[in-house]
């Protein structure tokens, strides 16, 4: 697995156009309880806004989208609600991932899938099998994710390898085990809805992005719900421990070299 560059430890690339948005998708329920609807009407219209936002993304130039479509605290949900939510997943597994190829989009799933059920596991893996060569797009689903689960599991296969040994027990040689070590670290998170926190989302991946919270609930999340995202992304100043006078020497000095 090739290793990203970290934002504690290099400086990334930095361009208008985040490369990389990961979204918590929030305010399915709610969406559906103010047109009074059952829950699951809001999940299956959530399902659209993911397809309006890659199309949203792949025309802006964005080359990886992660979203969190389910958490390893969601299973504390109610079990009929968590039934459906399985039963969702799988469907748009089936209808989704051949378009996705279609498309060019690469499509991945990161977490402990191990306690989903074997269809879900097996159309998963053929989706990522499917799709491991597409470049357009890097599509990445968190389902049964958690941030400190993924910083666990990366510690584990550290230790169980001995690699590790020669270059010490730092950073490097823990991140490239992490779930999403193979990616760039997210420019721009987002999370609609209202809710102001991460919630055990990308912790350690999230460590210099520019957090964006938006009142706008997931199923009415839009491509212009993005531009206005990406334009607050667009007005920060993203110095990475430096001052705001090194960042500017530094902006002046690629713009003379024509960078």
């Amino acid at each position: 697995m090739s290793q990203t560059p970290s934002s504690t430890r290099d400086i990334p690339e930095i361009g208008a156009i985040p490369r990389h948005v990961a979204i918590i998708m929030d305010g399915n329920g709610r969406w559906a309880k103010q047109r009074y609807l059952p829950r699951t009407a809001g999940h299956r219209q959530g399902v659209e806004a993911v397809r309006g936002v890659i199309r949203a993304c792949i025309e802006r130039g964005i080359e990886y989208l992660t979203i969190f479509a389910f958490s390893s605290e969601n299973w504390r949900r109610p079990e009929e609600e968590v039934k459906l939510l399985m039963q969702l997943f799988l469907v748009a597994l089936e209808r989704e991932v051949a378009k996705l190829h279609e498309n060019g989009i690469r499509f991945r799933v990161i977490g402990d899938i191990s306690k989903f059920d074997t269809k879900v596991i097996d159309c998963i893996r053929q989706g990522e099998v499917l799709t491991a060569n597409n470049t357009r797009l890097h599509f990445t689903v968190a389902a049964n994710y958690g941030g400190r689960w993924d910083i666990m599991q990366a510690v584990k296969k550290m230790l169980a390898e001995d690699s590790w040994l020669a270059d010490g027990f730092d950073e490097l040689a823990l991140s490239r085990h992490l779930a999403m070590g193979n990616a760039p670290e997210p420019d721009l998170f987002i999370r609609t809805g209202g809710e102001c926190r991460i919630s055990n989302f990308l912790l350690w991946q999230l460590a210099y992005t520019e957090l964006y919270f938006t009142e706008t609930l997931w199923p009415d999340f839009d491509a212009a719900s993005l531009d206005q995202a990406i334009a607050s992304y667009q007005q920060r100043e993203r110095r990475f421990g430096r001052t705001s006078e090194q960042l500017a020497a530094s902006l002046t000095k690629n713009r003379v070299n024509g960078l």
